[in-house]
């Protein structure tokens, strides 16, 4: 999936955007007052993204927690960033921006399945926002759709974050908060993958 900044010189508020989002037939991100289209998604992205909600849906059901589709926005607190991640979990009640109740305000989990084009947004801007900006967020999880490599970043009791990264089938994705394990075996499900960058240069 990539974005594409709107052609205008517009600042946008939060409530211009949601305007705009709600009375769209496409789906838009915003960031700091500007809008972003999103593009379509590639076979491999909709599989890992399919393969991701079976499993966290199975994994969670009698727990307190859910997930929630890719057409749920979530909001940081300030509203610098509406954003529709892959998969969103939320623990206990949610909560929303208003009472359209169609933008979480309390995540707990995110996924972001990444794509050529955003991987780098999803690990920077998006990130930074998400983490300064949602008091109820403690894991952040980017999930490549080329290679067999997760990323998790978990939230400590400090505030501060630390980083694992995972990259072969056999092992399991852990997400303490929310007593979750899952297969990246079962992630990567007819997924066809590209060898690791530097496999890749280990064989030429």
């Amino acid at each position: 999936m990539g974005l594409a900044k709107l052609k205008t010189e517009t600042v946008f508020t939060a409530e211009d955007y949601l305007k705009f989002e709600r009375e769209s037939s496409s789906r838009h991100e915003f960031l700091d007052g500007e809008i972003y289209s999103m593009a379509g998604e590639s076979l491999s992205h909709n599989r890992v993204c399919v393969n991701l909600s079976g499993e966290v849906r199975n994994k969670l059901k009698g727990k307190p927690c859910e997930a929630l589709s890719p057409n749920m926005k979530v909001r940081t607190s300030t509203a610098s960033l509406f954003a529709y991640p892959d998969l969103t979990i939320v623990c206990g009640e949610p909560q929303f921006h208003d009472k359209k109740k169609d933008v979480l305000t309390n995540p707990k989990v995110i996924f972001e399945v990444l794509s050529p084009s955003t991987a780098e947004y999803d690990r920077s801007k998006k990130f930074i926002r998400y983490r300064m900006g949602n008091e109820t967020l403690t894991d952040y999880i980017l999930v490549s759709q080329e290679y067999c490599f997760i990323e998790h970043f978990t939230k400590q009791a400090d505030g501060n974050w630390i980083y694992r990264s995972l990259d072969t089938l056999s092992d399991n994705l852990r997400i303490e908060a929310i007593d979750c394990q899952l297969s990246l075996q079962e992630i990567y499900d007819r997924v066809e993958l590209k060898p690791l960058p530097d496999e890749e240069s280990e064989d030429k």
